[in-house]
């Protein structure tokens, strides 16, 4: 099934015949480097283009070129239904995104074990074989839409860990979160039943061709001072990839999880930085993936922003090879639509801004390589401790790790767990010496009969090798489920929505000449008289303690809009190229245009206009241009001096409702001139509407994403109305 891009993808067609779905591939993709020139521009850290896509904003002024990073690039998924996430999936991947993760949003981090159904192991969606099908089965469709591979990813932890992998490899995913010392420290699980899972876990994603993200980041995420924490990031990663290296896991397909140790209002790059060089210097011969630090992301949407480019700055001055995309839901656990796509820009535009930014600007060794040596160092002792006090168990259970000293200081508030404690404490036996298990890519002792190459070839293939005996459940909750939640959508019906699928909810902004408290209760009482329910205060920024506060809300709508009693705007619709060019052969015209009033805004004018921008001129029409902050008078009189036929007036500034008064009194004036019925009024202008426009006294309005072959189209049939034929 191919999907139309001008259509919704249809849930209920992804859904049908699921159970006999297999995935396209297996193992993950990178992106495919691309040589060559867009619209004249040289890049050199650019990727294959997209066959659909949608450019940065400011694109429209570069013939709408797309260039895409060398990166991957991660959209971070949570929605909770997976038939939203897939929306997601498609809106993420039209802007860039090539690597899914569905992330964990609710408490199943705590889930000791696994029953087909229960959150473990792939974040706020139920990990069920219908869950990720779906999901894989969607993104093989939107692969064919964007032209491009996309990397589905999730997480195998918990004690069901070995489980979730067979799954995934299975089911066709990707890449996962894979490190025992993530369940240990984080999860509570007995450190030996940790690993000996890891191991069985590690060698099925080797099987698969699995990317493998470590997880040591979540130390400087957790550490009350995260950057002393930086020497013991290096030990964690290096035990969990040389550990998987052991298991049979390829150095490539490993990734290391690279998270600046810490923010602004700190020094931040001369302390990242130094790190960052010093896990790329221990670690060659891995991939790395770089994350914003979660620890001090806020609810404030620009301060995340901020935050994202400056530690994409560093992915380019250090080099990594998938670049995660935080966005402040992790501040504000909402797991907004357009937030996941806020994240995936920002990357992109700091990535392409960046591209071959190496080519002026080095890294100073001599003045970086003592504090990344020391780094080195510490990490070194800390490692030769652990082995001094009887291995990783032992520093496990004396608190080694996310003490807040700066090792070797030590603090003694480390994070202690018993190595013959905690969940699922012994329940790792050994195995007898006749242990057989008939299945491929097994881990460890395996007393196979002899002659036998393949386990599962004595109980006719395993079902990595033999898709077809999967079991398959379509579904196991009979009050909440796909199918009922897709007959609750009205098809006529449409909501706003944020999280799900016409869920009600929108965002306002406000700002009050008040102190934060007051202004959080004004918020709310306003949003109450605006009609809304569940109202919350998602964010507030104090502008001063007593003058200011910008305060931001969530409230859901109690109406839902009819499309069908929905009226929309009439547009103008383009006159062929050559259709216009021959119209004003026959009649030569010319025009007035200008900035009016005190706007000094020249730019969207200029691209209505200039022919390099594709502008009227192309067609032959002549104009004559006054500039910026040109009196409604000076448009009127040079129309009637130099015989135009129109007016173009630009009006981009709207306060006080400044546009309209212009607008209304470039009317008036060529009423009161004895002209109106020889000019066609026409104004433009982010704000404009047609239908504004034209109720105060225009003869169109052109709003925004307005074109120069929109204006000459309707410069023709207002002419032929006029009688010019």
């Amino acid at each position: 099934m191919k999907m139309d891009v001008n259509k919704k993808i249809n849930i209920n067609e992804i859904l049908k015949d699921l159970e006999h779905y297999r995935p396209k591939r297996r193992g993950w993709t990178w992106r495919k480097p691309y040589h060559g020139k867009m619209d004249g521009y040289e890049y050199k850290q650019i990727s294959e283009p997209l066959k659909n896509s949608i450019p940065l904003p400011a694109a429209h002024y570069f013939d709408n070129i797309d260039p895409q990073p060398d990166l991957v690039i991660t959209s971070e998924i949570a929605s909770g239904r997976f038939e939203d996430d897939i929306r997601r999936m498609r809106m993420a991947a039209w802007h860039g995104a090539d690597h899914i993760m569905v992330i964990r949003t609710l408490g199943q981090s705590h889930i000791d074990g696994l029953m087909e159904g229960t959150p473990e192991g792939i974040g706020g969606i139920p990990i069920t074989r219908k869950q990720l099908r779906a999901t894989r089965k969607a993104l093989d469709m939107i692969e064919e839409e964007v032209g491009r591979p996309i990397n589905l990813h999730s997480y195998v932890s918990g004690v069901a860990g070995p489980e979730i992998a067979v799954l995934f490899a299975e089911e066709g995913v990707n890449g996962a979160h894979q490190d025992p010392q993530y369940n240990v420290l984080y999860r509570g699980i007995n450190p030996v039943r940790s690993f000996v899972d890891a191991a069985v876990a590690k060698r099925i994603m080797a099987w698969a061709n699995m990317l493998q993200i470590d997880g040591a980041h979540n130390a400087n995420a957790s550490a009350r001072v995260s950057w002393k924490v930086m020497p013991e990031l290096l030990v964690q990663h290096g035990i969990n990839s040389l550990y998987s290296v052991k298991v049979g896991m390829k150095p490539e397909n490993i990734a290391l999880s690279t998270v600046p140790p810490t923010a602004a209002p700190t020094p931040t790059m001369r302390i990242n930085l130094p790190y960052a060089v010093a896990v790329r210097e221990l670690f060659k011969g891995y991939k790395f993936r770089a994350q914003m630090n979660t620890k001090y992301i806020e609810s404030d949407l620009f301060d995340a922003t901020r935050m994202h480019m400056i530690d994409a700055f560093i992915t380019r001055l250090t080099g990594a090879h998938l670049q995660s995309t935080i966005t402040p839901d992790e501040g504000r656990n909402v797991p907004w639509h357009i937030n996941s796509i806020r994240g995936v820009e920002t990357a992109k535009h700091a990535l392409i801004a960046l591209d071959g930014v190496m080519d002026y600007v080095k890294i100073d060794k001599e003045k970086i390589n003592e504090k990344v040596r020391e780094l080195k160092m510490r990490a070194i002792l800390m490692l030769e401790e652990i082995i001094e006090v009887g291995g990783y168990f032992e520093a496990v259970e004396r608190g080694f790790f996310v003490d807040n000293g700066y090792y070797p200081e030590r603090i003694g508030d480390g994070i202690k767990r018993k190595k013959d404690g905690e969940i699922a404490a012994g329940t790792v036996v050994p195995r007898d010496k006749d242990y057989m298990a008939p299945v491929c890519e097994h881990f460890g002792y395996n007393n196979l009969p002899s002659g036998i190459e393949k386990p599962c070839d004595l109980i006719g293939g395993c079902t990595i090798c033999r898709p077809e005996k999967i079991k398959y459940i379509d579904e196991l909750d009979e009050s909440d489920n796909v199918n009922l939640r897709l007959q609750k959508i009205e098809k006529d019906e449409i909501k706003p929505e944020v999280e799900w699928s016409n869920d009600g909810v929108i965002q306002i902004d406000m700002t009050f000449p008040t102190s934060p408290d007051l202004a959080e209760a004004a918020a709310i009482e306003t949003a109450k008289k605006f009609g809304l329910t569940d109202i919350n205060v998602i964010h507030k920024t104090v502008l001063h303690p007593a003058e200011g506060t910008y305060v931001e809300i969530k409230g859901r709508i109690p109406f839902s809009i009819n499309l069908k009693d929905l009226k929309l705007p009439e547009k103008i619709e383009q006159l062929p190229d050559e259709e216009i060019i021959d119209f004003f052969k026959r009649y030569p015209v010319s025009v007035v245009a200008g900035t009016v009033g005190n706007d000094e805004h020249s730019v969207g004018l200029r691209e209505i206009l200039d022919i390099k921008h594709g502008g009227i001129e192309k067609y032959g029409i002549k104009y004559v241009y006054l500039g910026t902050s040109v009196p409604v008078e000076k448009l009127i009189d040079a129309a009637v001096e130099t015989n135009s036929v129109a007016v173009l007036a630009s009006m981009i500034i709207t306060h006080n409702d400044v546009h309209i008064h212009n607008m209304k009194k470039l009317n008036d004036l060529a009423i009161e001139k004895g002209v109106r019925d020889k000019l066609i009024l026409v104004a433009g202008g982010t704000q404009i509407t047609n239908d504004l426009a034209k109720s105060a006294g225009m003869d169109a309005g052109f709003g925004r994403g307005t074109h120069g072959a929109d204006v000459a189209s309707f410069l023709v049939r207002e002419l032929r109305r006029r009688g010019y034929r």
